[in-house]
């Protein structure tokens, strides 16, 4: 029995350090799942889990500091943090820019303002309550403020620019954070759950704001109708002349002239009588129907051409990136694009619309047409099903060279450098958002995204725990846990206060979306899943994924910024 014996207790051996983070893992993410009240800590248990271990190991065999090697602690630990920040930046990369136009811009500004918020409360309580002489209570602040926040990638950040930057034995802060983030989860429903009260929030009243609200904002949604030509100054013409003296985006997709149903080029001119199927936006119907003319039933069925609509998915490399008016799918076969499908959301076809890998496209035309634009995209489910591998660690190579570059700052002793959180996390935002147009495809399933992230995920957070569990004991139970607990409290309720009175009463934010922004703002899913269950509707989502790109973003910025300006 000397060889199991042996499994457990030779920290050199690679089965020992599998066995370490298999059980850390797996135990974490199974107790993770327990729901008490109805909300669980998820993911995030594994680093209690790593804590509980470390610190059982270090009492049993108190001559090793750690249960495995540092070395391999610190690869897991900073390879886990590199692969889920970029993981997460290739999934927020698309929509990072697009967030800052109207009506998100209001969201992500308040957004910000949390974000600020929390890390002036927190440097206040550090230094009314802490000893401000003692080198490492500023440190451990910093891990409450991401505890309470529930944000994982900041404590990861905070930990990489301590190791290299901080003078000294580095302070264990994921013990801070530990301390702090159960208060955190109930804290920030909690105060979401409180500001409905303060201020009066009648819950029927904002599902139907919203609704209303939701109704009329259908400008971006695609809007198909028929059209007769009455219009005489359009005879002669062409849709392309048409566009222009509009000035608005539109498709026709088929017209019919007499008993013939014709598939319009670029050339086509319009005659007197013809019925048009038109698509355009839905905020241009009105304007297009009144210089067109009016609007008709007809049964766009062709009686003998194998006209065909089919749904398209782009899977082929050398479209990645281009504009529909570039593909000029119109002339070269003799189809019409009318919609589309990128994650879920419906875009009306415009010629300057890019494609990206994984859109799915509407074309309709001729059978055999559709089918050779069907090969040109790709349309290769299978494709989908495979990440590029190659792009995603050229992008993390990318990463670390970005992140190691010394900025040189005024003020600073030495260079600053964006670490190995900020570095990769840049990265992938640049490549999800303009990567195509360097040929750089980042596509990946939602399914394989995920689970890159929450590998990366774990591994770190197993990582950190194990290292922090060797002296929990003393730095939280026999020290200032308690204290911990309650500013890390104060740290989540505080700004989410300010903050949602300032949104209610000054902007008059729907306290659904609300909801779905403090989720966002704090990056933390028990809360967005509380609000979804709460509205019975899509706002807290909306709210949620309008800000959590930004604020993810800064985040991890503000980790690596109080290290670097106040631990240093």
């Amino acid at each position: 029995m000397e060889w199991f014996y042996n499994l457990f207790t030779d920290t050199s051996s690679v089965a020992h350090i599998i066995i370490v983070f298999a059980i850390v893992i797996a135990a974490g993410v199974m107790l993770g799942k327990i729901k008490v009240g109805g909300i669980s800590l998820g993911v995030a248990f594994v680093l209690f889990s790593g804590i509980l271990v470390g610190h059982i190991y270090k009492t049993l065999v108190p001559e090793s500091a750690y249960a495995c090697p540092v070395e391999v602690l610190d690869f897991m630990q900073n390879f886990g943090l590199m692969l889920f920040v970029y993981c997460v930046g290739l999934q927020v990369g698309p929509s990072f820019f697009e967030s800052f136009k109207k009506g998100g811009l209001t969201l992500n500004m308040l957004a910000i303002g949390l974000v600020v918020l929390s890390v002036a409360v927190m440097l206040a309580l550090s230094y009314l309550c802490f000893d401000t002489s003692n080198p490492n209570n500023l440190p451990m602040m910093v891990g409450v403020l991401f505890g309470a926040v529930t944000n994982t990638p900041g404590l990861g950040a905070a930990n990489e620019a301590l190791s290299t930057s901080f003078h000294g034995t580095i302070p264990q802060i994921a013990n801070g954070y530990a301390c702090a983030y159960p208060l955190g989860v109930l804290g920030i429903i909690g105060a979401t759950v409180m500001l409905r009260y303060l201020c009066n929030v009648n819950m029927k009243k904002e599902n139907e704001n919203f609704e209303h609200e939701n109704n009329d904002n259908t400008n971006t949604k695609p809007h198909s109708m028929s059209l007769l030509v009455t219009n005489h100054a359009l005879v002669g013409k062409n849709m392309e002349k048409v566009r222009d003296f509009l000035g608005r985006n539109l498709v026709c997709t088929t017209i019919l002239r007499g008993n013939e149903f014709i598939l319009p080029d670029r050339n086509i001119v319009l005659q007197d009588g013809d019925k048009l199927n038109i698509v355009c936006a839905e905020e241009d119907a009105e304007a297009i129907e009144a210089f067109i003319g009016n609007e008709v039933e007809v049964d766009w069925e062709p009686k003998d051409e194998p006209v065909v609509s089919r749904r398209v998915v782009v899977t082929r490399n050398e479209v990645n990136g281009k504009t529909l008016g570039q593909l000029n799918f119109n002339m070269l076969f003799g189809v019409n694009i009318t919609r589309v499908t990128r994650s879920g959301l419906e875009f009306f076809a415009n010629n300057g619309l890019r494609l990206q890998i994984g859109d799915r496209v509407n074309v309709v035309g001729p059978q055999d047409a559709v089918r050779q634009v069907s090969d040109r995209l790709g349309n290769s489910v299978k494709r989908l099903d495979h990440p590029n591998v190659g792009a995603l660690f050229i992008g993390i190579l990318l990463g670390v060279v970005l992140g190691s570059l010394p900025i040189a700052l005024p003020g600073m002793p030495a260079p600053v450098r964006l670490g190995l959180a900020g570095g990769p996390l840049i990265v992938a935002i640049l490549i999800g958002s303009v990567g195509y147009k360097v040929h750089i495809v980042s596509y990946t399933t939602t399914s394989a995204n995920l689970l890159l992230r929450e590998v990366g995920l774990v591994l770190f957070l197993a990582a950190v725990g194990i290292k922090s569990g060797a002296g929990f004991w003393q730095t939280v139970v026999a020290g200032d846990g308690v204290e911990y607990v309650w500013t890390g409290f104060l740290i989540t309720v505080i700004p989410i206060l300010i903050i949602g009175l300032i949104a209610r009463i000054k902007y008059k934010i729907n306290y659904f979306v609300l909801a779905g922004v403090i989720s966002g703002a704090t990056t933390d899913p028990p809360a967005l899943a509380f609000a979804n269950a709460t509205a019975g509707n899509d706002a807290p989502a909306i709210g949620y994924s309008t800000v959590y790109p930004l604020t993810m973003f800064l985040r991890i910025l503000t980790a690596q910024i109080l290290i670097l300006f106040f631990c240093a």
